[in-house]
């Protein structure tokens, strides 16, 4: 019996089902891949904040400038990822997923007990710091799954991107399918889904996440899987889609939402199989290689040559002392070339840092706050719980398809017509004054603050007291939120009219080969390899035949007898 393996020739099951293609599968640059598809995956319970906030809102009693600066202690732990980063620079990517699995699963589970009345209710400052660090967790898992994916695969950044953010773009509706199909309507209980769930599946994996040397090979560059994983993706959000949309109008049963729930599962898990056929065309090319005639040499006698001469090897690159002596500090202020990696501190004090900041702050605290108050918007134009949910989990498919469409899109006209990423980011922003969030992403909450805290949660609970004199704080109405949104529009366009800055700045970077760097480093380090192995190998043969021409004159008959027996 044999399988088939989409190129020539085909491989015995006998050798597909061995413990050994179970550990290559493993191992495989891909698995890791699909080991991180399922971690992000995860790690977008934030997203469904506004699903449980009326839950916090109604058990604790908070106002809705309080639960605003809950949820704004949220988007602080999703979006400050420099803890997270500094570990990463000091410790492999295993031990930053160890780290957010435990964050996430203390945070959420304290939530959860607050809100379930299991443990006295905390003060305010207490569910601030739950929150924040359960959130933060999302921060460790980007740091971990995705910054280590971005390294395995530099020529296809932006395709690695928008897959892994499309995934936790889905994380949302794929939390809303589970929970309704182990706890039923119970949002309460979907604390506790968001708070194990996503530690178990980081735990799991935890050893399959690693840094794996980047090569030129042909193989290593092959990027058809991440089209069978896109393809998958999509096939993945329709189908969440169009469950939503039924939920919304029929009466589901459990047995249904857990139907929903598996085969939801099931297209979670369909990668690994593009994982095993990939797996299966390398064992392919292993037979093929396996498979040509045995060659049989007669070995004559020779004097080894007295030196090498054949190849040496290459020169390795020293740094000078100088550069050894310059303190952190003196090197903060010395920014690399653009394209190159920059340390923490020298982003820190970078130019083009800094717009990035200030054109995250004005554009995405404004999208941040409409999915935060998602579940209040919603209250205040008087739908039931039900259609509020159907709400967040439409967001949340929008959002896997800004993602995607941002990364694999934004890969395919740079390499085809050099268009800069910082041009496609300034287009989102003008969209993103009342359309959209998902095609960029922000690192600094502050935004949200001014625009949630101050300005979304004030201006309600001041419409609130209107309409019931402090006694209710429930508001009704479009007005609960007009003004709020009329600001939040203004400020993304000035965001949008800033990031053309960045556009400038980077027009040159942009125009040429951004990743030559990465072909030319691999090329360089496969050259070194190979000629070290190639002094190794002659220095190995010469010995041997020194040796053997010391025993030449003993043995002269009967090494003459073999070569005329055999």
């Amino acid at each position: 019996m044999v399988f088939a393996g989409g190129v020539d020739g085909a491989v015995p099951m006998r050798q597909i089902l061995t413990p050994r293609f179970a550990v290559q599968v493993v191992r495989s640059r891909w698995f890791m891949v699909f080991a991180c598809l399922l971690i992000m995956a995860a790690a977008g319970a934030t997203y469904i904040f506004s699903i449980y906030s009326k839950d916090i809102k109604k058990e604790l009693g908070y106002n809705q400038q309080t639960l605003n600066t809950l949820s704004f202690f949220k988007d602080v732990g999703t979006n400050v990822g420099i803890l997270s980063g500094l570990i990463n620079e000091v410790t492999p990517p295993w031990v930053v997923l160890a780290i957010g699995a435990a964050m996430n699963l203390f945070g959420y589970i304290m939530i959860y007990l607050a809100i379930t009345g299991r443990i006295a209710a905390p003060q305010v400052w207490m569910m601030c710091l739950y929150i924040c660090i359960g959130a933060n967790s999302q921060a460790f898992a980007n740091t971990g799954a995705l910054v280590t994916c971005v390294k395995n695969f530099p020529e296809s950044r932006g395709t690695v991107l928008g897959l892994l953010k499309g995934f936790l773009g889905l994380s949302g509706v794929i939390f809303t399918q589970l929970y309704l199909a182990i706890y039923g309507d119970d949002s309460k209980s979907l604390v506790l889904l968001i708070a194990w769930l996503p530690a178990a599946i980081s735990i799991i994996f935890v050893y399959t996440v690693r840094i794996i040397p980047y090569t030129s090979s042909v193989a290593a560059r092959n990027t058809k899987p991440f089209f069978w994983f896109l393809y998958i993706s999509i096939a993945l959000a329709v189908f969440l889609l169009i469950m939503t949309i039924v939920q919304k109008v029929v009466q589901f049963s459990h047995s249904a939402y857990v139907l929903s729930a598996f085969i939801s599962t099931i297209f979670l898990f369909l990668p690994l199989g593009v994982v095993i056929k990939e797996e299966v065309k390398t064992l392919i090319q292993r037979n093929k290689e396996l498979e040509g005639p045995p060659t049989i040499t007669i070995e004559t006698p020779h004097t080894a040559p007295s030196s090498l001469s054949k190849a040496s090897p290459l020169p390795k690159p020293v740094k000078s002392p100088s550069s050894k002596g310059i303190s952190c500090i003196t090197n903060m202020f010395k920014p690399p070339t653009m394209g190159d990696d920059y340390s923490i501190l020298q982003a820190l004090v970078s130019v083009d840092m800094l717009i990035l900041v200030f054109v995250s702050i004005c554009g995405l605290g404004g999208t941040l706050t409409a999915i935060d108050n998602m579940g209040q918007i919603g209250q205040s134009l008087r739908y039931p719980a039900k259609s509020i949910n159907t709400f967040v989990s439409l967001i949340s498919i929008w959002n896997y398809a800004g993602r995607v469409t941002a990364g694999y899109v934004s890969e395919i006209v740079l390499s085809k017509y050099k268009f800069p990423r910082p041009l496609a980011l300034t287009l989102v922003l003008l969209l993103a004054c009342g359309l959209s969030l998902s095609c960029f992403y922000s690192h600094v909450p502050i935004g949200l603050y001014i625009l949630n805290v101050r300005v979304t949660g004030h201006l309600y609970d001041v419409e609130a007291h209107k309409q019931n004199a402090g006694k209710d704080l429930t508001c009704i109405g479009v007005q609960c939120f007009k003004k709020s949104f009329i600001i939040i529009t203004a400020v993304t366009a000035v965001g949008a009219v800033v990031s053309f800055m960045l556009v400038w700045r980077t027009r040159k970077f942009y125009g040429g080969d951004i990743y030559a760097k990465y072909r030319e480093s691999a090329a360089i380090h496969e050259v070194d390899s190979s000629t070290e192995m190639t002094v190794h190998g002659e220095k190995s043969e010469n010995t041997e035949n020194n040796e053997k021409n010391d025993v030449w004159p003993k043995e002269s008959g009967n090494a003459n007898k073999v070569q005329e027996g055999g």
